[in-house]
């Protein structure tokens, strides 16, 4: 008897499903296949989904991490020049939370903020002090945005990603960190760049691996690179070296690294140039006298000694760095083990309050631009971060949420959605750099202007004036704690020295100064 074209349609589903439930109650690498056949699926295709229903369906707005939805939603609608106000009020729990800061407005002040939503975003919000200025570097400069964007290396991003970050930064006036996987054909999109060395030495090594100068002098003189940054831990695996998957090392990465494609690419977790302070500010002299340039370090903390024993012998003023980038336990990365993103380097302000009070108190805190990031690209963090005595903030993943991310956090996979973290050139050709680019401009631009309505809130001009002291961590209701008191500051710790102010005013006063 033969079936109906129907019954064997409908037989097609049922031995699919036998087939399938065969081969769960056999196989022996999954207890709930072979204790719940076919219908365990269910449970894995529900993990797998599980982050993208959390984060469009289930969590709150201001529920989720790294970053919540409205922190999302504020950088995108900046981005896209879209309304970025909220209204109701806000959805954080100010009566209960600890720890929430609070930034104290002046009442009555010559200084007022404007209130429409897109005035003061082309404000010139140049740095404090002059990188390198103190200690006469022949190419010291002052940067022209207190606001920049963090090291993230062509390789843990895409081409076009790559591209889109440096022609954002040339069109809002701002500095991008290469990263430590060297400088692209991507970063040379007229953005002015700070070119990291990490313990690989990638970009400025010989055939063996060891750092080369001559190779290092060739190229920043190739680019327009204003200062050097050398790379002695990152916050959210600090300790370790950088790693790129195997996945993303493709035959373009391995040629400008001068690695093996298709190989997980391990850097070192320790410099082979330098091994104690002493060395390491030889080698910081080395570069600069070679160079030029200003050169600083960039570094995660943990443990106090290096820090005090770096101020110790910068005391003299003999050898000494032009700038400190604190990076903090919660930034960002492409990929790390879960320990040390949880669990290893203190979080910014914790971290960057030490090593700060550290050089106030060897009373050399006006010799270092100090840079913070980890998530600093939030307003409130930022405006924290500058009290603290940060003299300009470097931006990461916010500056990727201005290009498309959408926090799906498959870095670490080469299966970026949205093309921002990925080398696999289908998913890249959804992010159209010309587009992008605007947009992380206007995301730049957006953060300086509120940053700028802060400070004139608080009575001065810029947010780099806004002292310690107008800022409490509130305890619930019942108890807060100005912020100078939690970490042991100086009621004027954190501000620019008096030359220096007077130098920020004039400097803002006169555009391109």
């Amino acid at each position: 008897m033969r079936l109906s074209r129907a019954a064997k349609i409908a037989a097609a589903p049922v031995a699919a499903a036998a087939a399938v439930a065969a081969h769960d109650v056999s196989q022996r690498k999954h207890a709930v296949l072979r204790n719940f056949p076919v219908v365990g699926h269910l449970r894995y295709l529900l993990e797998k989904l599980g982050p993208e229903l959390r984060q469009y369906i289930v969590a709150g707005n201001d529920e989720e991490r790294p970053f919540s939805r409205d922190q999302r939603r504020w950088i995108y609608s900046s981005s896209k020049l879209e309304n970025s106000y909220f209204g109701f009020g806000t959805d954080c729990d100010v009566e209960y939370l600890a720890g929430y800061p609070i930034i104290k407005h002046r009442t009555l002040s010559p200084i007022g903020p404007d209130t429409a939503q897109h005035t003061d975003e082309n404000v010139v919000l140049p740095s404090a002090k002059v990188l390198g200025g103190p200690r006469g570097r022949a190419k010291a400069f002052r940067p022209q945005s207190i606001v920049n964007i963090s090291g993230m290396s062509f390789g843990s991003l895409s081409g076009a990603a790559v591209t889109a970050l440096n022609t954002g930064a040339r069109l809002a006036g701002c500095l991008q960190d290469t990263g430590e996987g060297a400088l692209a054909p991507y970063h040379r999109q007229g953005g002015d760049l700070v070119f990291q060395i990490g313990t690989a030495y990638f970009g400025c090594r010989d055939q063996a691996g060891r750092f080369d100068l001559q190779r290092l002098k060739d190229l920043v003189a190739s680019a327009p690179v204003r200062a050097l940054e050398v790379k002695l831990s990152q916050g959210a695996k600090p300790g370790l070296g950088g790693m790129l998957p195997a996945a993303k090392v493709t035959d373009e990465i391995a040629r400008i690294r001068g690695i093996a494609p298709g190989m997980d690419c391990a850097s070192p977790s320790r410099h082979t140039e330098f091994g104690t302070v002493d060395e390491l500010l030889d080698w910081v002299e080395l570069l600069a006298a070679e160079t030029g340039l200003p050169v600083g370090i960039k570094s995660a903390v943990g443990d106090l000694e290096f820090w005090q024993q770096l101020a110790a012998a910068m005391q003299d003023g003999r050898r000494g760095v032009d700038f400190i980038t604190i990076d903090g336990g919660e930034g960002g990365t492409g990929a790390a083990p879960l320990v040390f993103t949880d669990t290893v380097s203190l979080p910014f302000r914790t971290g960057f309050a030490r090593v700060y009070r550290t050089f106030a108190e060897a009373g050399i805190t006006d010799r270092v631009t100090f840079i913070g990031s980890g998530k600093l690209g939030l307003p409130a963090n930022a405006v924290v971060a500058l009290a603290l005595g940060a003299d300009m903030i470097n931006v990461g993943r916010e500056a990727m949420m201005a290009i498309g991310c959408i926090q799906a956090q498959r870095c670490h996979t080469d299966h970026c959605p949205t093309g921002v973290a990925t080398q696999n050139r289908w998913l890249q050709r959804g992010l159209d750099p010309a587009d992008k680019s605007v947009r992380v401009a206007n995301y730049l631009k957006a953060l300086r202007r509120d940053l700028v309505k802060v400070a004139e809130a608080c009575g001065v001009a810029h947010p780099a004036l806004i002292p310690i002291t107008d800022i409490e961590l509130m305890d619930g209701e019942s108890r807060s704690t100005p912020l100078h008191v939690v970490h042991g500051y100086q009621p004027t710790w954190g501000l620019p020295s008096a030359a220096d102010r007077a130098a920020l005013l004039d400097a803002m006063t006169i555009p391109g100064s």
